[in-house]
């Protein structure tokens, strides 16, 4: 596979290990895989076999399907723009917009 393809599936793989509070040494271990091995999956020099794809997944309890989601996230200026874009077009839901926000900021 491409570097580049293997870069987003390691920067994907550790972005969804962060989201779960799981620490890089105890999904290496649960792998049974040395962390320096991990390290690399993540990193993306290396890419995991058929079988080590199955098992991150089953470990960080997503859909293999999750771990090859690489645009999930777009760019912060794009976001405000597409929020921007929102609130011009629903300007009878701006007080919805701010409630949810100063929630989601508190």
């Amino acid at each position: 596979m491409s570097e580049y393809f293997n870069k987003k599936l390691g920067l994907r793989i550790r972005e969804i290990r962060l989201a779960k509070n799981i620490k890089q040494g105890d999904l290496a271990d649960k792998l049974n895989m040395e962390r320096s091995n991990f390290t690399r999956i993540e990193s993306g020099k290396q890419c995991p076999n058929n079988d080590n794809i199955e098992k991150i997944a089953e470990i960080l309890d997503v859909d293999i399907k999750d771990l090859f989601d690489f645009e999930h996230k777009k760019p912060k200026e794009n976001l405000l723009n597409e929020i921007i874009l929102k609130l011009k077009n629903n300007p009878e839901r701006i007080e919805d917009f701010y409630k949810i926000i100063m929630a989601l900021t508190k």
